[in-house]
């Protein structure tokens, strides 16, 4: 029973990482309506960033949120630079910039900092919580940060103006632009935001998974995994959703012989397959009506 709850818990901590990263693919989707193939690079090269500027001396919190704020800008710079003029260009072309961006990023990474492994300092510290071996301080803390996180989202998308403002440009762009809202800008902070989400989660996953160009791979598909089992449509859905891969992931690897610690990786594939077959829109997405 310790075990199982054990598992449960840690799946938790994960499963908030991965709906940081889920989440940060909603938010893309919906602004741009395309997947972010390269949201996982950004949170890695992000996660870099703080390594870089905790060796030159940054104390881990500065450099926590000098990240999120350098990773917005980053962001915001993307859209600006590099989207916002292929705005009306084919699907297909937005793909390839996605792949070009993973592959820039990525050997970027590589080229700066090489490929040899580093170590991520925890803030929370790595023993048990409270004495016990239930849930490491790490993971507790990761789960605190996380719930922190979808707090301030909520407060912002549903209390502030420029939050109502991007959901109403998400929703019905042209309707937006009639009601004196400033789309393109949306979209932008859009990006921002979830440059800066998928810095926090880098840097809350570093310290387990350990720091090297290639870490948020496996990250990112458990993120699609959970966005797409909430619902690209639906934030709090992606969340959830993350959050039960987590879970599903943890508990199969330790009670499923046949899965084992080899075969994790595959659940995100299944749990993508599975979601589209059976219920494409996801657990809390609205399916999609076309009037004919």
């Amino acid at each position: 029973m310790e075990l199982f709850l054990h598992q449960v818990l840690a799946g938790v901590a994960t499963g908030g990482i991965y709906a940081c990263m889920g989440l940060a693919v909603v938010m893309i989707y919906q602004a741009i309506d395309h997947l972010n193939f390269a949201q996982g690079e950004m949170a890695m090269f992000s996660t870099f960033v703080a390594w870089q500027l905790m060796q030159w001396g940054a104390p881990y919190w500065v450099a926590f949120l000098a990240t999120i704020a350098l990773s917005f800008a980053f962001g915001v710079a993307i859209d600006r630079i590099v989207f916002r003029p292929i705005h009306n260009a084919p699907v297909l072309s937005h793909v390839v910039v996605f792949i070009a961006m993973l592959a820039i990023l990525n050997s970027g990474a590589g080229f700066i900092w090489d490929y040899q492994i580093k170590a991520f300092p925890s803030p929370f510290g790595s023993g048990g919580l409270f004495g016990q071996n239930l849930l490491s301080r790490h993971d507790a803390g990761m789960i605190a940060i996380t719930l922190m996180l979808l707090v301030l989202l909520y407060a912002f998308f549903r209390h502030t103006r420029i939050g109502l403002a991007m959901r109403a440009a998400a929703a019905s762009p042209d309707s937006a632009r009639l009601a004196g809202i400033r789309v393109g800008w949306m979209v932008a902070l859009g990006w921002g935001m979830a440059a800066a989400i998928g810095a926090i989660a880098g840097m809350m996953i570093a310290p387990v998974v350990f720091l090297e160009p290639n870490m948020m791979l496996g990250i990112l598909l458990y993120g699609f995994a959970g966005a797409i089992l909430g619902g690209l449509g639906s934030p709090a859905g992606a969340v959830i959703g993350g959050l039960i891969v987590g879970v599903v992931e943890n508990l199969a690897g330790t009670f499923i012989p046949v899965i084992g610690g080899e075969l994790k990786f595959s659940i995100a594939l299944v749990v993508i397959v599975a979601v589209l077959v059976m219920k494409p829109q996801g657990l809390f997405g609205r399916p999609v009506l076309h009037r004919v």
